[in-house]
């Protein structure tokens, strides 16, 4: 079902464990800087508009629906480039699975075009948190570290439907208006969710692109954060 090197920090064996829905009362212990940035974000559940948490709990419900016995679920997060909303938000869901050790669960990105993760992003990330190691190149295959021992996430620009990529039975979350507006439909996706944010490249090269760089990764973070939320409220209940 899945391509590539697939599970960023689920593993096949995992995967086909009859105990892969199982939870646990027990949070994720993430790195220290970062889990003061996330109680943080769990306490601004208001600040998100309703419409927006209609649309998340489209994302929570899907999650949460999945019942078959031993099926892994997959978020693929979608922009144009795949250069900053898409890996800012495939990174979040990440680390809110860990935390809520909602451990079936496995996230991706893409784009219509790859170029590569840009570095604002990257440093706006750090700045919230996490480790991140640059191994070089055009297009850096960078190492996402939210906790001291999971493995990390390895995040590259990349097409939506690379063989990295789920290629059929996942949930496309579209994480700009571009990549909405010019793909309606995802092969392979059963479920296809608009949920844009604004570009912060709008700020590139000004005096306000860390505080908006700064606010994009917060907004994505507190939105990814209340839906996971919900999901993990439903799977204990």
């Amino acid at each position: 079902m899945f391509g590539g090197r697939f599970w960023n920090r689920l593993s096949l064996a995992q995967a086909q464990s009859p105990n892969m829905h199982s939870t646990k009362s027990t949070k994720m212990n993430c790195l220290p800087v970062l889990t003061q940035y996330i109680t943080g974000l769990l306490e601004e559940a208001d600040l998100i508009p309703e419409a927006r948490k209609t649309q998340l709990s489209k994302l929570a419900d899907y999650i949460s629906n999945k019942s078959e016995p031993n099926h892994a679920i997959a978020l693929n997060f979608i922009c144009t480039h795949n250069s900053r909303r898409s890996h800012i938000s495939q990174i979040w869901a990440a680390t809110a699975s860990a935390y809520f050790n909602l451990d079936y669960i496995a996230t991706f990105s893409g784009g219509t075009e790859s170029t590569a993760f840009n570095a604002r992003a990257v440093a706006a990330m750090e700045r919230a948190g996490f480790q991140i190691k640059n191994p070089g190149g055009d297009n850096p295959h960078y190492q996402v570290y939210f906790a001291e021992n999971e493995p990390p996430l390895t995040c590259f620009s990349k097409v939506f439907d690379d063989p990295y990529n789920p290629q059929k039975g996942f949930a496309a979350i579209m994480t700009c208006s571009q990549a909405d507006e010019n793909c309606p439909f995802i092969p392979g996706a059963e479920l296809r969710l608009p949920l844009t944010y604004e570009d912060p490249k709008v700020a590139d090269n000004t005096p306000e692109e860390r505080a908006v760089y700064d606010d994009r990764v917060r907004q994505i973070g507190r939105e990814i954060f209340y839906a996971f939320t919900l999901i993990n409220r439903k799977v204990n209940e």
